[in-house]
């Protein structure tokens, strides 16, 4: 159900009268515009909550943009009233994820899925890296103004082919949206996994928020490898170890996989260890169906850090 598709059902109307044609003995006919009620015209502001492109979805009137936050990774020009935003949610999360067994789930690209890095910065001893893409099915060349390198991590593609059965998946990333959508080619070409569920720094420059996921915080869980970005919502978080394959400018002390010629391992890497946890996550949650109103991934999230001896404050590195 998109709460969109029916909002006569949230929005209160009142009773339609049905009005009878008037024909009028002049045969000639008028063409008769749609006429828009703009609420900057009018003294009273439109009081719906939910509108498309700037319009109100049931009454036509224009709206004013800063009553409203847009949702475009759910739906392309959705806007939600800032105070009704919070009840959408939980419609969402209600209707959709719940009715699909499916929770919210927020990715990290960069050192979570992938490793992307300038050719240009690349050191002698990688550059043999620079033949080798495109012929590997894990390492891809990016043609722009600069060019990049980006080398998936390893079980990457399984892992969002088992998480799409638990979870509806999100992208999140502090890159712009050239980059989000190039590595996006190479993970999920026909979009299986993420539709248009991407969120980028061009929405959120500086810090994520969950404010710009449309679903109840007490069903996403964050998988990111960088805690600090997510200041109000550590709870929700999976602490992932952060994937470097190529060499990082700030460490010059160890050898990188790209240097040594080998990977991450298939069987035991942070991808491999974040699905266990997931799966986990996922069945204490939908275990008593009954209890699906109450129960809080954050609350699981802490139950299993607990289980696994994390003192408190800390956080779980997987």
């Amino acid at each position: 159900m998109s709460i969109f598709e029916t909002p006569s059902q949230l929005e209160p109307n009142p009773k339609r009268q049905r009005i009878e044609p008037v024909f009028e003995p002049n045969p000639k006919r008028q063409r008769i515009e749609p006429v828009f009620n703009n609420s900057s015209l009018s003294s009273i502001p439109c009081p719906h909550s939910y509108a498309q492109h700037g319009v109100c979805t049931a009454c036509n009137s224009m709206i004013e943009r800063c009553h409203y936050r847009s949702f475009n990774c759910f739906k392309d020009g959705v806007q939600i009233r800032h105070e009704a935003v919070a009840s959408a949610k939980r419609l969402m999360t209600k209707f959709s994820y719940m009715g699909d067994k499916k929770l919210p789930l927020v990715l990290d690209l960069d050192h979570t899925l992938v490793h992307t890095t300038t050719v240009s910065s690349l050191t002698e001893t990688e550059k043999y890296l620079i033949q080798e893409a495109g012929s590997r099915h894990d390492l891809w060349l990016l043609k722009s103004d600069v060019e990049h390198l980006i080398k998936l991590r390893p079980f990457v593609l399984d892992f969002l082919k088992e998480a799409r059965k638990m979870f509806n998946m999100h992208v999140y990333t502090m890159g712009n949206r050239y980059y989000a959508e190039s590595v996006l080619e190479l993970i999920d070409p026909r979009r299986i996994y993420f539709g248009k569920r991407v969120i980028t720094r061009e929405e959120s420059p500086y810090m994520k928020t969950l404010d710009l996921v449309f679903a109840d915080e007490r069903c996403v869980v964050i998988v990111d490898d960088t805690r600090e970005v997510w200041p109000d919502h550590k709870s929700n978080l999976v602490e992932i170890s952060r994937y470097c394959y190529f060499r990082m400018s700030n460490d010059q002390c160890s050898r990188p996989y790209s240097e040594e010629r080998i990977d991450e391992s298939e069987c035991n890497g942070g991808l491999v260890n974040v699905l266990r946890l997931l799966k986990e996550v996922h069945c204490g949650f939908f275990r008593v169906k009954e209890e699906l109103e109450s129960k809080d991934v954050r609350l699981l999230l802490q139950e299993i850090e607990f289980s696994r001896g994390v003192l408190q404050g800390e956080s779980l590195i997987l």
